[in-house]
């Protein structure tokens, strides 16, 4: 494995004062447990001697200002719950692509389906895998029992997870009126669309599924222990079974691990949490939730992408028995995080070719093999002073060092076999979608054939593709009036400061920028 890079843990905050929370958002005991969360990969960074910051947020907005002051590439995303609308923090990691950084668990589409039970419901439907039948009652809609076959019923908030909204009162025998109010009720308190859905079997089962590179790995299955339950107690995991300690459902709700079931029905489960995986895309960690009714009969009832991963709770436990240690699970899913960043962090397609007088170029991510060449052409250069030439190397061998941990992101522009030219680029520190062009040579036998302009198109494309929205140059006067000059206002770049003397006596600097359209 890569050396551990620089990890950002991210968690939402939450108000010590009771008066300050309303269960119509999120509720506290379950937003709470983010703490032990965030405990658990701390003490793991700090065993393994990697770099991290911890950073709390409250709502969707205070994310930009934190990604874009960040320096480390992967953020740990422990966000459980924002102020605002349920799906916010499913936002996330599709934010911090957008910043240049990946984030660990599933991506946005994932966590946004996975939010939605109707959607996931329909998605898994779809796959051919097997779901309890229920209808959706939108908000302000009365209850119909369009779609709805004989009970009992569990009513559930259709936007929220960690079992919020639902609890004794949420089941029902029969469509009547105390589930009628039910549904006004529960519309009122969250205001979300509530899912009817059929209550399916006695035996529920937790799966627990992570992701080693590209291997997807199934933990040993988990039975919930419901014997304690008197006869006519619905057999579920509700809000007070998962969060209220001192509760009978907390208290007789435990785990069987591993569950004590048949080869064949094993298979069965597996096989069914492998096609749910695939259907909803899940990257990293899930648990999938399974109901099996007395015919053997397997049911998806929930998927929960990124499930706590607190020391007590059910996704720890299958880790433990699955003889996975919180120290490999940590750097099992920081490496999948930097493998998906490496893939996108430049957005090159190596089969487009750009025009280069009467032969090609291929613009293609610069790699180890290009440093020969690269320094034979920044020593070629004539406007580079020795000390100039010792810095450029020097940021190129720190962009061949680092990949996607660093700070520069290189192309190379490769004719007839050999690189024929080289940009160098990134984003500039404590700026909102600022990037600076650091480098950009061409051989001198390759000039007046497009590459550079190859180039620098090229780069400005990553750079959109980044959320940047300006292209700085900083150059040298004593070079301008010849040559550069023309290059970057052929480019689309404009003159925007000059400082006198900055280089040297008669030598100024010369500040060129343009603006970045998004993709």
């Amino acid at each position: 494995m890569r050396e551990m890079p620089g990890v950002l843990v991210l968690h939402n905050l939450y108000d010590s004062e009771p008066d300050h929370w309303s269960v119509t958002t999120f509720g506290r005991e379950s937003t709470e447990s983010v703490v032990d969360e965030v405990k658990v990969v701390t003490d793991v960074l700090d065993k393994l001697g990697t770099p991290y910051r911890v950073v709390g947020i409250r709502q969707l907005l205070d994310v930009p200002v934190v990604l874009a002051s960040a320096s480390e590439p992967v953020i740990f995303n422990l966000v459980e719950g924002l102020t605002g609308d349920p799906q916010d923090a499913s936002l996330i990691p599709a934010l911090c692509c957008a910043f240049g950084k990946m984030s660990i668990g599933c991506d946005s589409i994932c966590l946004m389906t996975a939010l939605d039970k109707w959607h996931t419901k329909a998605i898994l439907c779809a796959a051919g895998i097997p779901v309890p039948g229920g209808t959706i009652v939108p908000v302000g809609e009365p209850l119909s029992t369009k779609g709805l076959e004989n009970g009992p019923f569990i009513l559930k908030p259709a936007q929220s997870d960690a079992s919020e909204g639902i609890g004794s009162k949420s089941f029902f025998q029969a469509v009547g009126p105390a589930m009628e109010e039910a549904v006004r009720t529960i519309h009122r308190d969250f205001n979300q669309p509530i899912l009817v859905e059929q209550y399916v079997g006695d035996r529920e089962f937790n799966v627990s599924v992570i992701q080693d590179g590209g291997e997807i790995r199934i933990m040993p299955i988990a039975e919930i222990d419901f014997s304690a339950f008197e006869p006519g107690r619905p057999r579920i995991i509700d809000y007070a079974a998962k969060w209220l300690t001192e509760t009978f459902e907390y208290k007789n709700t435990l785990r069987i691990l591993p569950a004590k079931i048949s080869d064949e029905v094993a298979a069965k489960i597996r096989a069914i949490a492998m096609k749910t995986w695939q259907a909803l895309g899940c990257e990293d960690f899930v648990r999938i939730d399974m109901r099996m009714d007395g015919d053997g009969e397997v049911y998806v009832l929930e998927v929960n992408p990124n499930p706590d991963i607190s020391l007590d709770a059910g996704f720890a436990a299958a880790l433990k028995a699955g003889s996975v240690s919180q120290e490999d699970f940590v750097k099992m899913v920081v490496n999948n995080a930097m493998d998906r960043l490496e893939r996108r962090a430049i957005p090159v397609q190596p089969e487009e070719k750009s025009a280069a007088g009467s032969g090609q170029c291929l613009i293609r991510c610069t790699t180890r093999e290009d440093r020969g060449q690269i320094a034979e052409i920044i020593n070629l250069t004539e406007y580079f002073r020795p000390n100039e030439i010792t810095v450029a190397l020097e940021v190129l061998d720190d962009v061949l060092s680092k990949g996607a941990d660093g700070l520069y992101q290189s192309l190379s522009a490769e004719s007839e076999g050999k690189v024929a030219g080289w940009i160098c680029f990134g984003p500039t520190p404590c700026t909102l979608g600022t990037y600076g062009i650091y480098w950009i040579v061409v051989t001198p036998s390759s000039r007046g054939k497009g590459i550079g302009s190859a180039l620098l198109r090229q780069a400005e494309t990553v750079i959109a593709a980044h959320g940047g929205r300006l292209s700085v140059v900083e150059t040298s006067g004593r070079i301008l009036v010849e040559l550069t000059r023309g290059f970057y206002l052929a480019a689309g770049y404009s003159e925007q400061a000059r400082v006198a003397d900055f280089y040297a006596g008669g030598v100024d600097k010369v500040i060129f920028t343009k603006r970045i359209d998004p993709p």
